[in-house]
């Protein structure tokens, strides 16, 4: 039989799946970051005791230092993955990161002479920061390499979905190690650190930065991947800050996730103590447990919806700009409207309701906030998307700050009017005191998001932020 027929004849090889193990790497470090980050909050009234502090508004400063550090190094984290590559930056800021998730559980132990005291927490607090800051937007340089265009935003909504469940579900598990089983709030952190070394060691032996490197993708997946791109190169040292730094578009890009961080760090962190607090839901709890991750609970769903339904507008219309806009500006809307509804939620049900469906309608707009990075960064992906979450996190620092600022002035005004010192008011007084705090911080969250909506109508997905005739493709 003639040879050349017979190759004729033979269908194309179907294409290779790597590219879904890659995004499976992605979201099981998405998951770990999150593990990592809620359970501080489910340890907030251990660590409140242990260094015999008043109110969870004394934490805030270890909190906002975490939030500070993680916003000061994600766009040097950024640039070192679009420069060195994801691989080798990801594995350098887990196995950092991880450390300090272990070294929390020391906190509040004499040992010696020294004791690990609050400063400690803070100084911890802050190189737990230093280490996470990158791994998103890594996260987002290596699917930038893996993901052809159509399943970006697909991409983006999987992994936040994965890291919002597991945040959900960092409450139960909290129940289920620390109350159940009997172990110590010290244990489970240096099991939560212990997690982020093996994942290393997985990814290390298995990650590629690029499909080229990888024997098992055939061409059909190479080609599926870098169809319709001219940006598939890995970028240099040489990258044009300038012109970052002068791009409107992407400013409003990341004001637009400063809001957006803005109410939803009250979940990581205010949030199980406000629910013991306010409506006397019980630390071993399993149905408490399940309120407290509602907000990641109800994001996780979003976050995939949103990032698939932004793909499948722009696959349906041809519409990038309003692909990524509209979901943005409904979601942002909707999330205001709920933030001013937890105004009026009466019990520990309608709250976790009202605050949920918040989260749920801020991480629809997930997908298509890191798919823009994607699609304005292009080989810059990476910096761009530090250069965002930098910003969000300056964001998520201000709330946590303003946030308990604004709960101890009020304890401080009750204690004041009752004629008693802070430190001999009951539970009682406390959570009396703390409410109308919490109720201004609620109708602040709702007015960033309003503010958010109007900075979505100014963001346009498809206006690099260096023009294609300057990236040399």
């Amino acid at each position: 039989m003639n040879s050349s027929l017979t190759t004729a004849s033979a269908p194309e090889a179907a294409a290779t799946r790597v590219r879904f193990r890659v995004l499976g790497f992605a979201c099981s470090l998405s998951m770990i970051t999150y593990l990592d980050r809620v359970c501080f909050g489910a340890a907030a009234t251990h660590l409140v005791n242990a260094l015999e502090q008043n109110t969870i508004g004394d934490l805030a400063l270890a909190q906002t230092a975490f939030a500070i550090s993680y916003a000061a190094f994600e766009i040097p984290s950024g640039w070192l993955g679009d420069v060195f590559g994801p691989k080798r930056t990801l594995i350098r800021i887990v196995l950092w990161w991880s450390v300090f998730t272990a070294l929390t559980g020391f906190v509040g132990l004499s040992m010696g002479t020294a004791a690990l005291g609050f400063t400690s927490l803070v100084l911890i607090r802050f190189f737990f920061g230093m280490g996470e800051a990158g791994a998103y937007p890594n996260i987002t340089r290596a699917l930038h390499n893996w993901l052809p265009l159509g399943e970006r935003g697909f991409g983006q909504g999987a992994v936040w979905m994965a890291g919002r469940l597991m945040g959900g579900l960092t409450p139960l598990l909290w129940v289920l190690i620390v109350e159940d089983a009997g172990l110590s709030w010290r244990t489970a952190f240096w099991l939560f650190g212990g997690l982020g070394v093996v994942w290393c060691l997985w990814f290390g032996a298995w990650f590629k930065d690029r499909p080229e490197q990888k024997p098992e993708v055939n061409e059909a997946e190479r080609q599926l991947i870098t169809g319709g791109r001219t940006d598939t190169e890995a970028a240099h040292a040489n990258v044009p800050w300038l012109k970052l730094l002068a791009c409107g578009n992407l400013w409003m890009l990341c004001l637009m996730y400063f809001c957006a961080a803005y109410g939803w760090y009250f979940n990581i962190f205010y949030l199980p103590t406000f629910l013991e607090q306010q409506h006397n839901v019980r630390p071993d709890s399993r149905l408490g447990a399940i309120y407290k991750g509602g907000p990641l609970w109800m994001g996780a769903a979003a976050c995939l919806a949103g990032g698939w339904l932004t793909d499948r507008f722009i696959r349906r219309t041809g519409d990038r700009k309003w692909g990524r806009r509209l979901f943005g500006v409904v979601g942002h809307g909707l999330c205001a409207l709920c933030y001013f509804s937890c105004l009026f939620a009466p019990t520990a049900l309608t709250f976790f309701l009202a605050i949920s469906l918040a989260a749920f309608w801020n991480d629809m707009t997930m997908g298509a906030a890191w798919a823009t990075c994607q699609d304005i960064g292009k080989r810059y992906a990476a910096i761009v998307a530090g250069f965002m979450n930098t910003v969000g996190n300056l964001g998520g620092a201000a709330a946590t700050q303003v946030t308990g600022m604004i709960l101890n002035a009020k304890v401080a005004e009750y204690a004041s009017e009752h004629q008693v010192a802070v430190t001999n008011l009951t539970a009682a007084d406390k959570a009396a005191a703390l409410m109308p705090g919490y109720q201004i911080n609620f109708l602040i969250f709702a007015l960033v998001y309003v503010v958010a909506v109007f900075l979505w109508l100014r963001i346009d997905a498809t206006r690099p932020v260096v023009p294609e005739s300057e990236t040399h493709s």
